[in-house]
């Protein structure tokens, strides 16, 4: 049983949730006796969230759930310069204009899993260019910048590791962690945030904004960091060999999402149930007991509960019956997904080496070569052994489409128009 007093705490704790937090038993009063307000940054780089941020979303989910008050800040101001932590070279600098069309894909993320909307305590989203983007700097170098140390800012691992390998890190982006810390105080004044959360790797960037706040406001600021999420075989969640999990259905359909998490492997199951989903701790552990084949079943329990919170119960059910009815019946389901040839084109017949590659199936014409000497690669359920075979009218099945698959769980309609 967890020591915690707050519903919240024990959540987060038994979930999986907490790597670090600087006063553990101090942040769990404020959670037992007060609403607390607790914010996580995200930069707007892309037009959508992927799989690897949403632990932190699923944090400020609990956060409302058990009756506290959820902040997304979004990083109009940050994005402009790219946080240097971990990263081998710096970001690529975006336009306001890119930055502003980033922002309308994530708003869509946050709304199938926050409440912005309720009468009481509702989720709370902000953008840090409304007091970065005006900032004297002067004034700021004199109030805030005088609160920070090179030497120890030299110190953090992020920005160690740039300069042990030699490799330039620019003041632009050495300023960063000195706004991440301001945006601590900015938002505790706006909104009375006392708690930052992050990955564990923004655990240096949220202590000094801890040590800012009580330096210039002289109040008590909380940090809660996430663990680094990796699969049991090592690979980085939210990246796959196709590029990453999104999280907009305009960026990946609800199938192929399904389709990610049911192919989780077989140790990450019971701890993908309890980060990712809200079934009963007792429930996850029944699917965590199950063994041989029908580990599969929790597989796909956790593909449907996972879908239906980012694209919603009826398209995760969907993707959950498209799935068995292609694998167990075999049947050539319409909601597979679907890529769209020239009809002139496929008239003449399209080569299948390059036809898979424009489906996504497969990286290169090379990599197609290798599938088809390991029997990988199939046209409408007939594997290919002969890499100069078109495809064309005659391969039509009478739903009008041609099924392109990679080996057994990877499939694509063509549809030639």
């Amino acid at each position: 049983m967890s020591a915690f007093k707050s519903e919240l705490m024990q959540i987060l704790t038994e979930r999986g949730f907490v790597h670090q937090c600087s006063d553990s038993e101090g942040l769990d009063r404020r959670f037992a006796t007060e609403t607390v307000t607790g914010y996580i940054g995200f930069d707007a780089t892309a037009k959508s969230l992927h799989v690897g941020s949403l632990m932190q979303i699923m944090m400020l989910r609990w956060m409302q759930k058990t009756g506290h008050r959820p902040l997304a800040l979004m990083g109009g101001g940050t994005t402009r310069i790219g946080d240097p932590s971990f990263k081998d070279e710096a970001r690529k600098l975006l336009t306001d204009e890119m930055i502003d069309e980033n922002f309308a894909g994530i708003r869509r993320v946050f709304a199938n899993y926050l409440d912005f909307d309720r009468a009481e305590r509702p989720a709370i989203m902000t953008n840090n260019a409304e007091w970065l983007n005006g900032l004297h700097y002067i004034d700021f170098l004199r109030d805030v910048g005088r609160h920070f140390s090179v030497n120890r800012m030299l110190s953090f691992d992020s920005v160690k590791l740039r300069l042990d390998r030699e490799q330039s890190l620019s003041f632009l982006e050495f300023n960063y962690m000195i706004l991440q810390a301001y945006d601590f105080v900015e938002l505790n004044q706006r909104h009375d945030v006392t708690l930052q959360m992050g990955g564990s790797d923004q655990w240096g960037n949220i202590v000094n904004g801890i040590e800012l706040g009580h330096r210039m406001l002289d109040k008590q600021f909380y940090a809660l960091t996430t663990p680094l999420l990796t699969t049991s075989s090592g690979a980085k969640m939210g990246k796959t060999a196709n590029g990453a999990v999104w999280l907009n259905a305009d960026m990946l359909g609800s199938y192929e999402f399904w389709q990610f998490w049911r192919n989780t492997e077989d140790g990450d199951v019971e701890r993908f149930l309890k980060l990712y989903t809200e079934l009963p701790l007792d429930e996850i552990a029944r699917l965590a007991a199950l063994g041989g084949s029908e580990i599969n079943d929790a597989k796909k329990i956790l593909a449907t509960e996972v879908t239906a919170l980012a694209h919603g119960r009826a398209a995760a059910e969907e993707a959950a019956e498209t799935a068995r009815r292609t694998f167990e019946e075999g049947a050539l389901a319409e909601n597979l997904p679907t890529i769209e040839v020239a009809a002139s084109d496929f008239a003449n017949g399209l080569g299948v080496l390059s036809l898979f590659v424009q489906a996504g199936l497969v990286a290169s014409n090379g990599e197609a070569r290798r599938q088809i000497k390991g029997g990988g690669l199939r046209v409408n359920d007939q594997a290919i052994t002969d890499e100069k075979v078109l495809v064309g009218p005659d391969a039509l099945t009478s739903e009008g489409v041609v099924k392109l698959s990679l080996g057994r769980k990877k499939h694509i309609l063509v549809r030639p128009l």
